[in-house]
């Protein structure tokens, strides 16, 4: 049981509503969630001389591509993802790095999440509905070459 104020900051788990997305140093958009930070190895089955005996070695590949989903509400004088997405029918896409900062009640990064040379694949417009009063949401999905985690609280 932690027994001060630095052993609650400490040993008790980081609440998951206060963070911020900046995509290539751009912290100015409000994301209502964001999901897809994982890191993922394919493996590798292999079959040696003694395998009859032994069963098959298994060891890790290469690293699967970062899949990230960052959902927000239409805002009407923000156009930032579409403008991004509409960019690959120019073939001039631009690959941006997006960082992910936990937040303690300072606003200071707890831990940190960097998706590497991240590029859209999919935007969805918001499922509409007559009978609901809730906010319209657009997500967009990214793929990414891969993530870095950093605590900079350490």
């Amino acid at each position: 049981m932690p027994t001060s104020i630095d052993d609650i900051k400490n040993k008790y788990p980081i609440p998951v509503f206060y963070y911020r997305v900046t995509i290539d140093g751009d912290d100015s958009m409000a994301f209502s969630e964001v999901s897809g930070l994982s890191i993922e190895y394919e493996t590798i089955t292999y079959r040696d001389g003694l395998s009859y005996r032994d069963g098959p070695k298994h060891m890790p590949g290469l690293d699967s591509p970062v899949n990230l989903t960052l959902q927000k509400g239409i805002v009407k004088a923000d156009s930032y993802l579409l403008d991004w997405i509409n960019s690959i029918r120019l073939n001039t896409v631009e690959k941006r790095d997006v960082r992910i900062d936990l937040l303690n009640e300072n606003g200071e990064a707890t831990v940190s999440w960097t998706v590497k040379d991240a590029f859209p694949k999919k935007l969805d417009a918001p499922s509409f509905n007559a009978t609901s009063s809730e906010v319209a949401i657009e997500s967009l999905e990214l793929m990414a070459t891969r993530l870095e985690v950093a605590n900079p609280a350490l």
